[in-house]
């Protein structure tokens, strides 16, 4: 017997809120972690939070908490040191293309690129530039200072930029 909120029609705005946000946070999810099933996981349990939290979440801002769920659970996983597992194709293989990925013509090079960004910088690229979330919110989510977010994003960038001219330059 599962949970039921108090009115069939939270529920079905719950329902409504998956559907509709469930592609963009398992994408979300895949970039941060660079694996598949692990991002499937991310998503559920974050899912499970925001259900959890439904009646109090679901006025605000439902896909901002589920995203710093994702965060927290993968930061969580790589503290704990398990091994990274990349995957060299995306959850979702739908034509929708992230305004600031646009110039990367493989996932392959992109996870390669990815890989190489340590953690904090990984999820500020993500964030900041996938998922399109000002800096300001991106500090938040992550705990940090607006000059952390800054300089991450810097770094990182610079760090994919030269993954990607290495990539090019190779036959």
């Amino acid at each position: 017997m599962g949970m039921t909120f108090k009115s069939a029609a939270a529920d079905a705005e719950f329902t409504r809120f998956v559907q509709q946000a469930a592609p963009s946070l398992l994408r979300t999810a895949w970039l941060l972690c660079g694996d598949e099933g692990r991002a499937e996981d991310l998503v559920q349990d974050a899912l499970g939070k925001v259900y959890l939290k439904w009646g109090s979440v679901r006025a605000g801002r439902p896909a901002a908490y589920a995203r710093r769920a994702i965060v927290n659970a993968n930061t969580d996983r790589q503290r704990r040191r398990l091994p990274e597992i990349l995957s060299s194709t995306a959850p979702d293989h739908s034509a929708e293309t992230p305004s600031g990925l646009e110039t990367i013509h493989s996932r392959e090079v992109l996870l390669a690129a990815l890989k190489k960004l340590p953690n904090r910088e990984r999820q500020v690229v993500v964030l900041r530039y996938y998922v399109d979330l000002p800096e300001r919110e991106v500090a938040e989510m992550l705990n940090v200072s607006l000059g952390s977010v800054k300089s991450s994003a810097s770094r990182g960038l610079a760090t994919l930029r030269a993954s990607m001219s290495e990539k090019e330059l190779r036959p």
